[in-house]
């Protein structure tokens, strides 16, 4: 082999040096005189007609608590059904088709059809049901209709949960050097989610949800042989069917969200000059409020007009230099031009009228981005890369009106060793900015030395680094570890200081041809000091918030039982999180702890009947377990009513017999 390739090495050479100028593209190959009828793929399967599959899937659930539903896609406790499938037609004329469905009756699962002619149009329709759960059978004492709620001595009981259902039509067409698209999407949200109000004394109640989202996407583009561009427009429009809430003796207490809408329209495009790559967007934008407000003590104003009109830009570039550097940068612009109305309204100290008025001061917000990069490779699977990015932020009505972030890092990448590839990468960031004018542009009611921690002048430091293992061929092990801190030296009263940690792990083991499995592991510290004061001055009590997370995993399968018809498997996952948070004033005092873990396995038995039918038995099992502090009973705190503790403790179990049939 090696002597062949000297030879064409050679052959190559004396035609480059000849005075001809030749063209070796594949396009100009001369294949006239080629005789192509016994040439034969032997892979190449015929892709007209049918493929695919479909399985129908049916078994039962026994569930202690609503919760398990977002790990087994449904709470609904005993038989459950589900279609799910993959199929595709496609004609000799070209014209195709495909269906997709994934767990179709259960709480959560899509389904998606698309059909068209290769190359020239395609219509899609697409359908999403998703379903998450926090709480089951929460009690409360006022119940809602129509606006109204209703306080009364019968439990009103009902589920924290939120159901999202999303229909999308889309057509999609093009032909030569252009194209065009159109999207219509429509979500409907519904549910209850934890509210609060205060009347006279706080309690919480099931705020129910009712709202939809409508969703406008369509565009043109045009395209040539090193460039291309695109002409598009989004538009968004909400309705909330939930209006202002009431209670029979107090009106307006309490507002959903409100009607919006948002419009965009956008221009992008590429191009591409030897080695150069360019592409740019601009995006001008309005977001639009226009609703009725609820009515306060000497507020003069009935609606609210509010209106944002938004404008983003980015430029980037690209250049391979030489075969060895790469170089490149962007600029990014936003800005979000808050013209809203202004009014006088009633300021409150706390629980209380103060008997002064004050303007609203709509916010104006306006970024730039700037970043610059190269790549050089040193050797064969041998790279280092380098950049600086800068943000400029300036807010008007702000405690800090301009900060500057800067942002200096390093990678180096090892792709040469030969069982072992590795990734360093280096950081270092800073924070600054305009002086505080906190007395000035913010609430009385905030201490003049606080510091926003997005505000705050800041250090960061982090480091990260990625190490793929194969010793052997059957055997890969992939660790990455990482660490930040971020310090706020000159913070007083805020977050002080902040660091995150951890790592995670991953070994694959091919034993054979029929054995493999898998391990994997994570963990995760963030640690924070805050700084706060009881009296409006000098810091008098420190917080110390310790958060860690664990995750665990292993998986094995078996293959080739009886006759290579029978597949046996198993996973498991167990993950853990503890929030501990100690405050320091003139003693210690644990402050509101949170835990939570989870136990969550499954076991299969997949056997093929044939070569196109197959029976799959699964077993799925949940132990759940959290406590947060802040979850207390109904009148466990005097002058308070909570919805009640709605911590998590079960055991939940799912056993599914499925049929898949493959098309062919």
């Amino acid at each position: 082999m090696s002597f062949k390739l000297n030879l064409i090495t050679l052959s190559l050479l004396a035609v480059s040096t000849s005075g001809m100028a030749a063209n070796f593209g594949v396009g100009n190959a001369n294949t006239t005189a080629v005789n192509t009828h016994k040439y034969e793929c032997k892979r190449c399967t015929n892709l007209v007609g049918y493929s695919g599959e479909v399985s129908v899937a049916a078994g039962y659930n026994d569930i202690g608590d609503i919760h398990a539903g977002n790990a087994l896609g449904t709470a609904k406790d005993g038989g459950i059904a589900a279609v799910s499938g993959d199929v595709r037609y496609q004609s000799e004329s070209g014209y195709q088709a495909r269906i997709q469905a994934h767990q179709l009756g259960m709480d959560n699962g899509f389904a998606h059809v698309s059909g068209g002619k290769a190359g020239l149009y395609e219509f899609s329709l697409d359908y999403d049901a998703i379903k998450t759960y926090k709480a089951g059978d929460v009690e409360s004492s006022l119940w809602h209709n129509d606006g109204m709620l209703t306080p009364s001595d019968a439990i009103n009981s009902f589920d924290l949960a939120q159901r999202r259902e999303k229909v999308a039509l889309g057509m999609e067409y093009g032909q030569d050097f252009y194209g065009a698209f159109v999207k219509y999407s429509q979500e409907d949200k519904t549910g209850h989610k934890s509210a609060s109000l205060v009347s006279p004394s706080p309690i919480n109640f099931g705020l129910p949800t009712d709202s939809r989202t409508k969703q406008l996407d369509a565009g043109v583009n045009l395209s040539g042989e090193n460039w291309l561009t695109e002409l598009s427009y989004f538009g968004s429009y909400y309705q909330n069917n939930i209006d202002h809430l009431s209670l029979p003796y107090a009106n307006d207490v309490y507002s959903a969200a409100p009607d919006n809408q948002a419009h965009q329209v956008a221009l992008s495009g590429q191009y591409q000059l030897n080695r150069t790559v360019m592409n740019g967007r601009i995006v001008t934008g309005r977001m639009i409020q226009d609703d009725n407000l609820i009515q306060v003590t000497g507020n003069p104003l009935q609606n609210w007009d509010g209106q944002i009109d938004t404008l983003d830009g980015r430029f980037a570039l690209t250049s391979m230099l030489t075969n060895r550097l790469r170089l490149g940068g962007s600029v990014d612009y936003s800005k979000r031009d808050n013209k809203s109305s202004t009014a006088e309204f009633a300021q409150y100290n706390f629980n209380s009228l103060t008997g002064a008025f004050r303007q609203n001061t709509p916010q104006d917000i306006e970024r730039n981005t700037y970043k610059v990069n190269a790549s050089y490779r040193i050797a064969s699977g041998y790279r280092l890369q380098a950049g600086y990015d800068r943000k400029e932020v300036e807010r008007t009505f702000s405690d800090r009106e301009q900060t500057n972030d800067d942002n200096l890092w390093l990678k180096f990448n090892v792709r040469a060793l030969d069982k072992v590839n590795f990734n360093l990468k280096a950081e270092h960031a800073n924070r600054s900015g305009s002086d505080y004018e906190a007395n000035e542009l913010t609430s009385s009611e905030n201490n003049a030395l606080l510091r926003k921690y997005y505000l705050a002048d800041r250090t960061r430091n982090a480091v990260e680094l990625k190490v793929n293992y194969t010793p052997i061929n059957w055997m890969s092990l992939d660790i990455s570890s990482r660490y930040a801190q971020d310090e706020y030296d000159d913070t007083q009263i805020g977050l002080t200081e902040s660091e995150d940690y951890g790592y995670d792990a991953n070994l694959n083991i091919a034993f054979n041809q029929h054995v493999d499995g898998y391990v994997f592991a994570g963990q995760q510290w963030i640690n924070s000091n805050q700084a706060g004061s009881q009296s409006f001055g000098a810091a008098d009590w420190m917080a110390d918030i310790e958060d860690e997370f664990i995750n665990l995993g292993a998986g094995a399968s078996y293959s080739g039982l009886m006759q290579d018809k029978l597949t046996l498997g198993i996973d498991y996952l167990f993950s853990n999180s503890i929030s501990d948070t100690d405050v320091t004033a003139d003693t210690t005092n644990p402050y509101g702890d949170y835990y939570s873990y989870n136990h969550s396995a499954s076991m299969y038995a997949d056997y093929a009947l044939s070569e196109q039918m197959a029976l799959k038995l699964t077993y799925r099992y949940e132990r759940y377990f959290d406590t947060d502090a802040a979850n207390v009973g109904v009148n466990d705190i005097p002058g308070m009513i909570t919805l009640g503790d709605i911590n998590h403790n079960y055991n939940a179990h799912q056993v599914m017999l499925s049929f898949t049939y493959q098309l062919r």
